[in-house]
């Protein structure tokens, strides 16, 4: 039983008990009980865990994971030296309140909405979107606060980060039901979309009842001459576009029908219904007179609405009838356990998308929880408690299912405290275990040692900027991974281009499982030809490598510090020996310890996490 469900008989309540308050409980508190959850497994199964890593690989994997960057060799030496035994927690804390854990996080973010967009043109909103995310976790904002933001969000895409999600598909209520499902819950529904789940227990009518909560939001242009003048709108902000008693439809058709026959024509409509006249006749035009009746108008309007566009109201598609209006869909959440009263079908679009917002993020619904806590404790560790992570679901099974409720547990009884989760999570001794090499597919070996994994592009950006720049940026100025075009809109966005083309390189979906990412040739090549790294490596004044060779004429105590500087370690005995032999073969020191630099750069090492 998990340490608050002892106190209070459930982590989702805070109450007054005499004058004492019971909280959610302490990232230490949660970190010994995962532990021992963890290590209660692993005896039974009979697996001993790893060994706790040494200080400078806990170091180098912490300023990764929670900052994206890499420690100094200075910062690796002093860390090495503290005698204090809450050095490691002291650490964790002072990670947590720098730029870099807003940045690195708001990065991680942008990827999992942007690299599943569905709108191309999106690509232009990142950089708005990555800083709003980053303010909003360097103030600490609760999760569920920032999910609400997403959710129902409203104003310019160019000025307000959190119109992102909705901008990134369009406003189209199948494809952000699909997204809001998998990336707050942690459950894929999209093959709902056109059929019941083959494996899970959704059907088609959950999926679109889901829908039905987003077609009163509309992603649109202000103005038509400019590219980037996108806006999220409201139905509510529009009088005479909803369905309450704003909208009339005998006065629109009145409105139109100028001729006052009856029968609307191609000429007389206007403004959305002309622009899809011929559409919705074919549909609608049962007599065949190419006109539109009162009465048809009326049984017609709601198609009329193009989907992203601002719908009135939704239906769910008749597969069996493309060309049809569908099934009139009010929305209804999908999740059991999450109860609510049934919304009016004249619910406004605000009145919707919040209570969407309190459905996903209430704390009657445990997978708002389990889905975060999945993906950072992946992040952190190498492997979800579900993997693929963003498939999870009460048909479902969980490796250790019982310490993913734990921290869920307390995640939520911490109102979605997004520090409070990072804390714990780095504070346990499975977290800060000696990597290993059990198999993911074997339960049994689950979490008896950290997993490693690839860096994605914004760490391995850090890292090379850290070791190479000095202060500078080594990527900067003309960078051969991008194309002259997408660098100016990066910089137009505020976006650093070399960071952007980067990103483009290197990247990939934080969704995707560890063993489904692979390099590929333009990355070697990026890093083994570019000119910028190469010259960065020179042994010359002013770089990295030139201030190593001239503070230290002895070859031993410069590679000790070269690996210091690259892969926070230092260099094993037959590392040493290796490399001596081949500064003393080439005969030329500067030209050897260039050639060494490139090599560390180029190990499958420097881009991995240990």
């Amino acid at each position: 039983m998990s340490i608050l469900k002892s106190l209070t008989g459930s982590l989702c309540v805070l109450f007054l008990f005499g004058n004492v308050l019971f909280a959610g409980p302490t990232s230490e508190e949660v970190a010994r009980e995962v532990d021992a959850l963890i290590n209660d497994a692993l005896q039974q199964a009979n697996v001993q865990p790893a060994s706790l890593a040494n200080d400078e690989d806990f170091l180098r994997r912490i300023c990764l994971d929670i900052a994206g960057t890499i420690p100094s060799p200075e910062e690796a030496t002093l860390f090495g030296l503290d005698p204090s035994a809450s050095k490691r927690a002291a650490k964790i804390d002072q990670l947590l309140a720098t730029d870099g854990y807003a940045a690195i996080w708001a990065s991680y973010w942008k990827d999992v909405i942007y690299l599943r967009a569905t709108e191309q043109r999106a690509a232009f909103s990142r950089a708005t979107f990555e800083r709003w995310l980053k303010d909003q976790f360097a103030e600490n904002r609760a999760w569920d606060e920032i999910t609400h933001d997403l959710l129902t969000a409203t104003g310019t895409v160019s000025e307000d980060g959190e119109t992102g999600l909705i901008f990134a598909h369009t406003g189209q209520p199948q494809e952000l039901a699909a997204e809001i499902s998998r990336v707050f819950l942690g459950i894929q529904m999209s093959c709902a979309n056109c059929h019941d789940h083959p494996t899970d227990q959704w059907k088609r009518e959950d999926f679109h009842q889901l829908a039905a909560y987003l077609p009163r939001v509309s992603v649109r242009r202000s103005d038509p001459q400019d590219p980037t003048s996108w806006v999220v709108v409201s139905l509510d902000d529009q009088p005479g576009r909803g369905r309450g008693q704003d909208f009339d439809p005998a006065r629109v058709f009145q409105f139109m029908d100028r001729n006052r026959d009856g029968q609307l024509t191609k000429d007389e409509a206007r403004g959305p219904i002309a622009e899809r006249f011929d559409e919705v006749l074919a549909r609608v035009d049962a007599d065949k007179n190419k006109m539109i009746s009162k009465k048809e108008f009326e049984a017609a309007r709601p198609p009329m609405d193009q989907p992203g566009r601002g719908s009135t109201e939704y239906f769910m598609p008749d597969l069996n009838d493309p060309s049809s209006q569908g099934k009139l869909t009010q929305p209804v959440f999908f999740l059991e356990d999450v109860k609510g009263p049934r919304l009016p079908r004249s619910a406004t679009d605000t009145q919707r998308r919040n209570a969407l917002s309190d459905y996903v993020t209430s704390k009657s619904n445990p997978w708002f929880a389990k889905a975060f806590v999945n993906r950072i404790w992946a992040e952190m560790l190498g492997r979800g408690f579900y993997m693929p992570i963003d498939d999870m679901g009460p048909e479902r099974t969980a490796q250790m299912e019982a310490v993913l409720e734990c921290l869920a547990d307390g995640f939520a009884a911490n109102d979605y405290d997004i520090k409070w989760l990072f804390r714990t999570i780095a504070l346990t001794n499975t977290y800060q275990r000696k990597m290993g090499t059990a198999d993911p597919a074997n339960p049994d070996d689950v979490f008896a040692s950290a997993t490693p994994t690839r860096l994605r592009s914004d760490q391995i950006y850090g890292a090379v900027q850290d070791i190479l720049g000095g202060g500078q940026s080594p990527l900067g100025g003309r960078f051969a991974a991008g194309d002259n075009r997408q660098m100016a809109m990066a910089m137009r966005a505020g976006r650093d281009p070399a960071k952007v083309a980067f990103g483009e390189l290197f990247g990939f979906d934080p969704s995707t499982p560890q063993e489904d990412l692979l390099g590929n040739v333009p990355q070697a090549l990026f890093m083994m030809n570019s000119p910028q790294l190469n010259n960065a490596i020179a042994a010359r004044p002013g770089t990295r490598l030139g201030e190593i060779l001239r503070r230290y004429d002895n070859n031993e105590d410069a590679l000790s510090e070269l690996y210091l500087l690259v892969l926070t370690r230092q260099p094993t005995d037959q590392e040493l020996k290796i490399n001596e032999q081949y500064i003393s073969d080439l005969g030329n020191r500067s030209e050897a310890f260039e050639d060494i630099m490139w090599s560390l750069l180029n190990s499958t090492e420097f881009i991995s996490k240990r």
